[in-house]
Formats: structure tokens, C-alpha cells, sequence
């Protein structure tokens, strides 16, 4: 390998530094390095490229348990290292002295033999430098070393097992690398670099981006901070003050976000002109703050004054308008207003044709907020065409067994099973699980869900058994995934509860429900919401076995903490109340019945369109109307309320059946408790994530944030 050049004198300082464990992935090393990194790196590029031909490196070393499962499921796909890479030409070095030595050592990681191709065509272009190290690092030609850049991208070609007598945690996957002008990573180049470039100005607030993509946020906080504390222009102290509230945001902090973003708002105020764009920026973030907070018409009059600005900053058709559009189109569903949230959706859409290549993800995550939007609407026919548009985008876009094409499968069980075409939905249930199960470790609770929409066909074909032994299942899985108190395990013993009554075994319902109570209460705060629907269900299986006192007694607890917990007009009180109505109603006590249905009616007609989806609630708003009519023309008997009573609903609504459809998407529960919250956000709905993603400080590109998938 001589005849492709030895170490720059400048690299042989290098070759010293890199090897120190974790030095140059350091930030505070990186922010003082920042020259001589640049200058190691081109000292590299002046390695002559113009030979033929291919040669193998190896390199061993450890990868967690997550991370290794995420690999096996992006076989075919591309990855990079993000660091200067030291490889070897001697496999029996990498494989002795790292692979091998961690899977037998280290309990909680896996041992990797990187096996990587190297085509000297792929070498030319400068990007793809590397450097012979095997006479100037400190071990010289005890590990025949080669040095590759920090940002070469591979090809996951193979991934499989390497025998060995002491253990099975030593796997051997074979990469090649990819030549930088290839047509499908320079694409995919291109529109990366457009987001972080957009998100952030030149420097280092870019790498802050990067490492917010990559989960690391804990990391990107200190850089800002750190930048905050070294400028001294107002736009600067704004940017960096904007992207802090980003990484607050990505955390959950919302209460903080919100305060930094704020926070730099007033700072754009004073250095900008009112409809200057990045007060959009600006504008955006807190919109998006307020809507992960539920509060939705403040969310809503922040994302229309962004959209606002950048309607005049931006021509008609520019990329940077379909993020606002989809979040504008993402509190609209929240709010229940569907036919406006499907108009912004699909202005979305017609924006990202123009500007974005056919093959964009970008359009899957568009037609899937579409799907969701004709889900909440009842047109599942619709729904179910728009999900296949996605899938079919993710198929072209993705790995065969990524956990996205998982996500889609499931949503199509859904509308299938909603459409009553059962073994279409469970043919896509399955298919969703067989994902699953390849690409995720078998405790993940995405795996959970996958048996829990199994189970939610079988109980609607009425196979209860078969329905049970799937719910049953799932509550395995999230026994081992989860702690014994997780909200999810309380979710898993509603729905094998649901089918106990289904089965006519009320005992065992109100067993079962009565755990998934004893959970919430030690899991939740006293006035959390699941603990209102726990009282609801147990108080639906006293009803059904005569036992109105306790029912009563129930719906009441349940009304009290909802009352507490949610808004006056909180689509759940409606269901609390009508589920009191009915029980008055068949304890013979109609004046009590009447006025409860009737405290029903007044806050769903303050909440709900008169063409709202939820059937049973709109069917319970007309039939008191009917009541409340007689009553006024004094010609209704007791008898004639009790009949007309009965019309309002064939049974108890349950909790959260105005809006639970707005929390997830991506989950066929039939219990009549929605499943908890906790667990709504396990399997997310990707268009619904990539409606609120955040926009970074000097951008109109609402992409710093990486999308959280299953």
C-alpha cells in the first residue's frame, strides 16, 4: 500500500492526538482544534487518488444493543462515522484485539467487525481521503493502520454472525464505500446539507443542528451555551438563544422552550423589522411550544402570523411555506376542524411537488397527515388510499424492514378494520409485527402495539379467545419492556377487560380494571385524566351487572377529577355526563336523566361542527334535542322520556371518544379506555410529528428537530 503515499507531516501529529480516548470528539477540543483539524483534513486530500482497483480494512469495536438493532435494519442503506477513522489491513488484529475481546467481556454490548471495501475509483473526489498510518501511529506496524476522513459514507452490504465457542454477540458486517458523486447520496447530500445549512449560519451553530438530528442534546445545549457566552451582536445572542429553546423543545421542557424562545423573540423585535423572516422563525417555535402544551388556539394565531410573514417574503410556491401550512393543518385536526386541517395538508402537498424531487420522504409524511386527516373524518376509503401512497414512497425511500414501513402496515390494519374488511387488516397487522420483529429487540413496546391491533381484529370478528391470547401477549411484552407501574401495563388490562365483557365475564372485567386503576394511581397524579377513564370503565361494568350505586359512584369520581384536570367544555365531561344520563335513565329516575343528557348537549354543541365524525356523540345531540322539545311542549309522559332517553345512546360513551383519534393514529385499541398517553407517543404518527417540527433561528425550514419514529 506504500504507492499510495505515506502520513503528511502534519497527520503524524494527528495520528498521535485521535487515538486518546473520546479526544477529538470533544467539543471544547473541537472548538480550540477547529484550524488544525481543517488542516488535517487537507493533508489528506493530498494523498494521490488515481489508482485502480480495491483493497480491504478492518476495524473492531463495540456497539450497544439499540444501535446494533438499528443497523441490522438499515441493511442496504448508507451510514457514516462521525470521527477520523482508524481501520487496519490485518483482520486478525481487529477481530482479536476489539471485536472479539468486547462481545466476550462487555455484557452490555455487542462485538463488531467492520469489514469495509474500498474502491480507489470512490477515492478520488477529495471528500473520500485516507491516509497509510502503519509507520507513524504509536503501535506503527503492529496494527498496519489506515486513516479515513470523518465523513465517508458506506454501504451496509451484509450482516451476519461469526461463529465462536465463548459467545454469541460477535458479528461480522460488510460495508463498501460509496463514491460522493454518486447519484443517490449526492441527492441525498444536497437536501441534507440545504437543512442544516438553512437551519443555522455558517459555523458552529450547524454542528449544533447536526447533533439536535442526532439525538445529542445534552451536547448541543453546552455548544450553545458556550457560543451564547462568546458573542456579543443582539442577531447572534438570538440565534443561539433561539436554538436553545429548540433543544429545550426536543426534550420536553416545553415551559422552558417557551421562555428562551420568547425570550429571543423580543431580541428579533428590536433588531428587525416587523415581518421580517426570521421573526417567522420566531413565531413558529412558540407555536409549536404552545401546541405540544395542548394549548391550540394560542398555537394557532402564532403559526398563522409566521405564515403571514412568510407569505411576503417568500414567491407563492417556495419550500419554506409547506412547513406552516402542515403546522397550521396540525392544530386545525387538534381543534376538530378537519376540512380546513385537509385543505392545509394538501396545500402543503402541492408545494413540496413543485419544489422537492418525486422521491422526497418529505411526501410521505404529507400523504400520511392526509390518510389521518380522512381517518378522523370517517372516509376510510380515502384514508386507507393515502396511507398506500405513503407506503409506497417509504418502500422506494427506506430499508425493507424499516420500523416507518411498520408504522404504515399498522395504519392500514387500521382503516381496514374500521371498514370491517378484517382479514385485510389483520393480513397488515401481521405484516407490521413481522417488521417488528426483525428490526426491533423483542421487549420493545412498539412490538406491544403490534399485538394489541392483532387482538383489536380478532375482538371485533368476535374471536374473543383468540383476542386475549394477543392482548395477553402484549401485556408480556410490556411486563419485561417496561416498570410494573408503567401506564401502558394499565392500557394492556383495559383491552383484556374489554374482552372480558364482551364475553359476558363482567367479573373478570372488573378485575382487570380495577389493576389498570391501581397502576394510574401510583403511576399518574391524582388528577390525571386515565384515572377519570379507569373510573369510567369500572363504573360501565357496575352498570351492566345491576350495580348502579357503584356505577354512580364511579362516573362521579371519574366527573370530579375531569372537571379538575380538563377544560369546562372538555369533550370527556360531555361522555361523563351522557354515561350518568343513561344510568338515571334506567334507575327510572328521568328528571336526573334529562339533566345530565342536557349538560351533555350544551358543551358538545360548544365543541363539536354539526357534521363532527364522532357518530354516537352527534346521535346523542339531536335525540336530546328531541327530549328537550317535548319537555317544553309538556306532552312528555315518563314513559315517552325513558324510550326517547334510550335513543341517546345504546350504551356508555367512553372516555375520551371525541378526541382520543387525535392522539394516535397508529393504535386499534377497542377498549373504552384510550389507550394512556404514555403510549400514544410510542407509536406516533409520523405526519403529525412532521407537522410540529421546530424551525431554527435564521431559517424558514422547520427541520432542525429530528423526527422521533418507531
Amino acid at each position: 500500500m506504500n504507492k499510495f503515499g505515506r502520513v503528511p507531516r502534519l497527520l503524524k501529529h494527528t495520528v498521535q492526538l485521535y487515538i486518546i480516548p473520546g479526544q477529538c470528539q470533544k467539543l471544547d477540543y473541537m472548538l480550540s482544534e477547529q484550524l488544525h483539524i481543517e488542516k488535517i483534513h487537507r493533508e489528506q486530500q493530498t494523498i494521490n487518488r488515481n489508482s485502480t482497483g480495491s483493497f480491504k480494512v478492518f476495524r473492531g469495536q463495540s456497539l450497544s444493543f439499540a444501535d446494533f438493532a438499528k443497523m441490522k435494519n438499515t441493511i442496504g442503506g448508507l451510514m457514516s462515522f462521525n470521527s477520523f477513522l482508524s481501520t487496519s489491513y490485518d483482520r486478525d488484529i481487529s477481530l482479536e484485539l476489539y471485536a472479539r475481546s468486547v462481545a466476550i467481556n462487555d455484557p452490555s454490548s455487542v462485538g463488531i467487525l467492520f469489514v469495509m471495501t474500498i474502491n480507489l475509483a470512490a477515492c478520488r473526489d477529495s471528500t473520500n481521503a485516507f491516509a497509510d498510518a502503519s509507520t507513524e501511529s504509536f503501535f506503527q506496524e503492529e496494527e498496519k493502520e489506515l486513516i479515513l476522513s470523518s465523513h465517508t459514507v458506506f454501504r451496509i452490504d451484509q450482516i451476519e454472525i461469526i461463529p465462536d465457542e465463548h459467545t454469541d454477540k460477535l458479528w461480522e458486517v460488510s460495508l463498501t464505500l460509496q463514491d460522493p458523486n454518486s447519484h443517490d447520496l449526492q441527492t441525498l447530500t444536497v437536501q441534507i446539507r440545504k437543512e442544516v445549512c438553512e437551519a443555522a449560519k455558517p459555523g458552529w451553530s450547524r454542528l449544533g443542528i447536526i447533533l439536535i438530528k442526532l439525538g445529542a442534546y445534552s451536547k448541543a445545549e453546552y455548544l450553545y451555551k458556550v457560543l451564547l457566552e462568546k458573542t456579543a451582536t443582539q442577531i447572534e445572542q438570538a440565534s443561539y438563544i433561539q436554538l436553545l429553546g429548540v433543544v429545550y423543545s426536543s426534550t420536553g421542557e416545553y415551559f422552558k422552550a417557551l421562555s428562551w424562545f420568547e425570550r429571543s423573540l423580543e431580541i428579533l423585535k428590536i433588531a428587525h423589522s416587523p415581518n421580517h423572516p426570521d421573526l417567522a422563525v420566531s413565531y413558529n417555535n412558540i407555536a409549536s411550544v404552545h401546541c405540544h402544551m395542548g394549548e391550540y388556539s394560542k398555537a394557532l394565531s402564532f403559526y398563522e402570523r409566521s405564515l403571514e410573514i412568510l407569505k411576503m417574503a417568500r414567491s407563492p410556491n417556495h419550500l419554506d411555506l409547506a412547513a406552516p401550512y402542515s403546522n397550521i393543518a396540525s392544530v386545525h385536526c387538534h381543534l376538530g376542524m378537519y376540512s380546513k386541517a385537509l385543505s392545509s395538508y394538501e396545500k402543503s402537498l402541492e408545494i413540496r411537488k413543485i419544489a422537492l424531487p418525486s422521491n422526497h420522504p418529505d411526501f410521505a409524511d404529507s400523504y400520511h397527515s392526509i390518510a389521518s386527516v380522512y381517518g378522523y373524518m370517517g372516509e376510510y376509503s380515502k384514508a386507507l388510499s393515502s396511507y398506500k401512497r405513503s407506503l409506497e414512497i417509504q418502500e422506494i425511500a427506506l430499508p425493507p424492514n424499516h420500523p416507518d414501513l411498520a408504522t404504515s402496515y399498522n395504519n392500514i390494519g387500521i382503516m381496514y378494520n374500521k371498514m370491517g374488511e378484517y382479514a385485510k387488516a389483520l393480513s397488515s397487522y401481521e405484516r407490521s409485527l413481522e417488521i417488528r420483529e426483525i428490526a426491533l429487540p423483542q421487549n420493545l413496546p412498539a412490538l406491544a402495539t403490534s399485538y394489541n391491533s392483532i387482538a383489536s381484529v380478532y375482538n371485533n370478528m368476535g374471536e374473543y379467545s383468540k383476542a386475549l391470547s394477543s392482548y395477553e401477549r402484549s401485556l408480556e411484552i410490556r411486563k419485561l419492556a417496561l416498570p410494573l407501574n408503567h401506564p401502558d401495563l394499565a392500557a394492556s388490562y383495559n383491552n383484556i377487560a374489554s374482552v372480558y365483557d364482551n364475553m359476558g365475564e363482567y367479573s373478570k372485567a372488573l378485575l382487570s380494571h380495577e389493576r389498570a386503576l391501581e397502576i394510574v394511581k401510583i403511576a399518574l397524579p391524582s388528577n390525571h385524566p386515565d384515572l377519570a377513564a379507569s373510573y369510567n370503565n369500572i363504573g360501565m361494568v357496575y352498570d351492566k351487572i345491576g350495580e348502579h350505586a357503584k356505577a354512580l359512584s364511579s362516573y362521579e369520581r371519574s366527573l370530579e377529577i375531569l372537571k379538575i384536570a380538563q377544560p369546562p367544555n372538555y369533550p370527556d365531561i360531555a361522555a361523563t355526563y351522557n354515561n350518568i344520563g343513561m344510568l338515571y335513565n334506567g334507575m327510572g329516575e328521568y328528571s336526573k336523566a334529562l339533566s345530565s343528557y342536557e349538560r351533555s348537549l350544551e358543551i358538545l354543541e360548544s365543541v363539536l361542527s354539526e357534521n363532527h365524525p364522532h357518530i354516537a356523540l352527534v346521535r346523542s345531540c339531536d335525540h336530546i334535542k328531541n327530549i328537550k322539545k317535548s319537555a317544553k311542549d309538556s306532552r312528555l309522559t315518563q314513559q315517552e322520556l325513558s324510550r326517547s332517553a334510550e335513543l341517546t345512546s345504546n350504551r356508555p360513551i367512553s372516555s375520551s371518544s371525541a378526541n382520543s383519534q387525535l392522539d394516535k393514529v397508529d393504535d386499534a385499541s377497542p377498549t373504552s379506555m384510550p389507550t394512556s398517553h404514555t403510549e400514544s407517543q410510542i407509536v406516533v404518527n409520523q405526519s403529525m410529528q412532521a407537522s410540529k417540527r421546530l424551525l431554527a433561528s435564521q431559517s424558514q425550514n422547520n427541520h432542525p428537530a429530528k423526527r422521533s419514529r418507531v
